[in-house]
């Protein structure tokens, strides 16, 4: 193992203790007790394993992909959308899409920072902008998607830069020039996603509450 694949593995491992009280006092109670929330999870599972299989790869390192996890993050909150991107990690590996020693960086680069940026984007807006379901719609869905994929190849440019694997002429010709191209369906699978739920199923988004988009105007 290399020095910047042990570095990405203890990053990995401070933030999956840092998620162990969510999960152990918010998810694995609802998950073992409440059949329903089993079934999605395990469907969200399979979904998000199966948008992950269909990436493509324009050189070693360079890997192309739907990540879907500004989505996750809506409905799982970031700490557990991190937990539940590991066994899908797990089944890339078993099923050879991603080798072994690749997954810290992958589990780093793909999965915990667009995670946190996709909830970063979603507290800015919480915050500072009005709240009702069209902002959280467009906003913490559209666009945190587009702006979420767009990020996740900007930061691995980053990295394969800093690694001195390409330089940024290659990469950029091969990689950064299909952000425009990837950045609308991202946000667009995210957004109707986000939408979809809104409307028939809002109890399965954690940081959806129908007290602040709805009826937030009562409560002023």
């Amino acid at each position: 193992m290399q020095l910047e694949e042990l570095a990405s593995l203890v990053v990995i491992l401070l933030f999956i203790v840092g998620t162990a009280r969510d999960v152990r006092t918010s998810f694995w109670p609802k998950f073992t007790h409440e059949k329903t929330f089993q079934h999605l999870t395990y469907f969200v599972m399979f979904a998000l394993f199966l948008l992950w299989s269909a990436q493509a790869s324009v050189k070693e390192g360079l890997h192309i992909h739907f990540l879907a996890l500004t989505t996750l993050t809506m409905m799982y909150g970031w700490r557990c959308a991190f937990l539940l991107t590991i066994p899908v990690t797990a089944a890339l590996v078993v099923v050879r899409k991603l080798g072994v020693y690749d997954v810290p960086e992958y589990l780093l680069l793909s999965a915990l920072l667009p995670i946190l940026i996709s909830y970063a984007i979603f507290a800015l807006s919480y915050h500072y902008l009005p709240r009702n379901i069209f902002v959280f719609i467009f906003v913490a869905g559209f666009f945190n998607g587009g702006m979420t994929g767009s990020l996740h190849l900007l930061l691995n440019t980053l990295y394969q830069l800093a690694l001195g694997v390409y330089d940024w002429q290659t990469i950029y010709d091969n990689y950064l020039i299909l952000v425009p191209l990837l950045a609308f369906p991202e946000g667009l699978l995210n957004g109707m996603a986000l939408a979809i739920l809104c409307v028939f199923k809002p109890e399965w988004l954690r940081v959806f509450s129908d007290r602040d988009y709805i009826y937030n105007h009562y409560h002023k």
